[in-house]
């Protein structure tokens, strides 16, 4: 089936999703974020209903489907205005990269609690000097004996306090050329030589920001996930998920500010007429509607070319879709909160935080600007900048 037109499947669990989400809702996120703490309800039943691991093998505990699927959980999650960042990171990103690379012990010890959401893992590739280079990675992985010892500094990593173990982004040498390539370790975040720190964010959200330092942290041979030789692709495997599932989040984002504001312009009446009737207001947010639904298209074009296995189509097209998603959640904020005027700056109606929470997608886990490089030069044959 076209990727554009949705199966029967995936209507009905877009629509058992967002009846979850109805039942939780933005108040539930407001509070635990008031009270510091994580939705682990919303999650614990989303795994218990089995969203969380939807993309995961069904040998290892989980639904059997793709990155489609998770990325419906998400976006309908957001609509009802409580996202789970998380699911970006643990079932997403981790779960897919052990899925696909890891070994069968490493798939046995940590699919079935990614995918029930009893374990969780954090994912660390971002660095203080590298930002979006991740060929600039200094986190290096040198052998002891049989062991690895991992050094270096990781930075806006979310999750780390609830996590079990983080996946992390290092670089070992390659014996015959003596480059660096990238490899990834599984690391308890209680092992000797682990630090973390957490980030003073003004983003309001469940989830934490934290800076890791990893000072010769010891870990076994098995701490390696798949093949040392491997390297960008076993990284790209996790990455093009990542965009894939922010696309998602900034969806659903979007249309749960829109659902608000179309709610205010019927109700709100100024002389004599609801606001919604004027077209300085109600085109703006018909705008806002088609650029949320275009961006859906290429991330569900994205999802169904990764879950087919074309990992080159993907990558154009998750880079797009994260593109199309941000800009799309950032302008749907935007007008959401000017059309309730003095109202959507208050915690009343609850939009206002997702002003600064939209920009995010912008930022994460990729630049605008490093998309349009790569549009530029891989899709248009541009000459490179840098």
């Amino acid at each position: 089936m076209s990727p554009a037109i949705e199966s029967e499947e995936h209507k009905a669990l877009r629509s058992a999703v967002a009846a979850l989400g109805k039942r939780y809702g933005r108040d539930y996120i407001t509070r635990t974020v008031a009270e510091g703490r994580h939705p682990t309800e919303l999650w614990a039943e989303a795994g218990k209903l089995g969203y969380l691991g939807v993309n995961l093998p069904e040998a290892h505990g989980g639904g059997g489907g793709g990155i489609t699927e998770l990325a419906i959980v998400l976006e309908e999650l957001g609509a009802a205005g409580c996202p789970l960042l998380m699911l970006v990171v643990s079932p997403a990103i981790c779960g897919t990269v052990i899925a696909r690379f890891g070994t069968e012990e490493q798939k046995r010890t940590w699919l079935p609690g990614l995918a029930d959401g009893t374990r969780t893992m954090a994912f660390g590739i971002t660095e203080p000097d590298a930002g979006s280079n991740s060929h600039r990675i200094t986190t290096t992985a040198r052998r002891d004996g049989a062991d690895w010892l991992l050094t270096g500094r990781k930075v806006f990593i979310s999750g780390v306090d609830i996590a079990d173990a983080v996946l992390i982004v290092g670089r070992t040498e390659d014996a015959r050329t003596g480059r660096l390539k990238p490899c990834l370790f599984i690391v308890p975040p209680d092992a000797e030589g682990f630090q973390r720190r957490p980030i003073d964010m003004e983003l309001t959200a469940a989830e934490k920001q934290f800076e890791l330092v990893l000072d010769d942290v010891r870990l076994p041979a098995d701490a390696l996930v798949g093949d040392e030789d491997a390297g960008l692709l076993q990284l790209f495997a996790g990455l093009n998920p990542e965009r894939i599932m922010t696309a998602a989040f900034a969806i659903g984002m979007g249309r749960h500010a829109l659902g608000r504001a179309v709610e205010y312009a019927r109700e709100r009446t100024v002389w004599k007429t609801p606001i919604g009737a004027h077209q300085a207001i109600a085109h703006p947010l018909a705008q806002a509607h088609i650029d949320l639904e275009l961006a859906r298209l290429m991330t569900q074009k994205a999802a169904h070319l990764y879950d087919a296995g074309d990992d080159m189509g993907a990558g154009e097209a998750a880079n797009m879709a994260k593109y199309a998603a941000a800009e799309a959640c950032v302008k749907a904020v935007d007008q959401a909160v000017h059309t309730l005027g003095g109202n959507g700056l208050t915690r009343e109606f609850g939009l206002a935080s997702l002003i600064t929470a939209a920009r995010v997608a912008r930022i994460a886990p990729v630049s605008r600007e490093m998309i349009l490089n790569y549009v530029s030069h891989q899709s248009l044959g541009l000459p490179k900048s840098y």
